[in-house]
């Protein structure tokens, strides 16, 4: 099944007119690789249009003439765009303000400039100790500058691994 160009373009008129004033993204393995640096610039449009299909995918016609851009969530094939809509609805509203509890729990998260693009840090809860299981000594250490350099190390070399 190929998702018809006119059928695409009657529902972008019948929802927006001639000229739809929203960012139009469909959905398909042959687009852009979604990462973080594409969900910060579709978090910062107003208007944002998904378009998803079935199977085939659509009419060449409309990656070349309805949609501004092409985004897949990875190298592999689903049988539908509505997993990899949800996927980029998820990534994008986290990134809106107040979605989550406060503006910094999206500070310092794996792909954020905060750690350089790279993978967040491993998280430790208590007890401090369970099985023999230790957490590291210097998370117990109450010393934030020397607890923020071991984070920063622990990203680098989760990120290089």
């Amino acid at each position: 099944m190929v998702l018809r160009v006119d059928v695409v373009a009657a529902a972008l008129d019948a929802a927006y007119g001639e000229r739809p004033g929203h960012r139009v993204v469909a959905l398909t393995p042959q687009g852009r690789q979604l990462d973080q640096e594409l969900v910060e610039d579709l978090a910062a449009e107003e208007h944002l249009t998904l378009l998803s299909a079935r199977f085939e995918g659509f009419d060449e016609r409309v990656l070349e003439h309805l949609a501004a851009d092409a985004v897949s969530i990875g190298p592999y094939v689903l049988s539908g765009g509505e997993l990899p809509a949800m996927v980029l609805v998820d990534s994008i509203a986290r990134r809106l303000p107040g979605a989550l509890g406060s503006k910094e729990s999206a500070l310092e998260e794996s792909f954020s400039a905060e750690l350089e693009g790279g993978l967040e840090y491993p998280h430790y809860t208590r007890p401090a100790e369970f099985r023999g299981w230790q957490v590291p000594e210097i998370l117990l250490s109450g010393d934030h500058a020397r607890i923020d350099e071991w984070r920063r190390q622990q990203s680098r070399a989760r990120t290089l691994s």
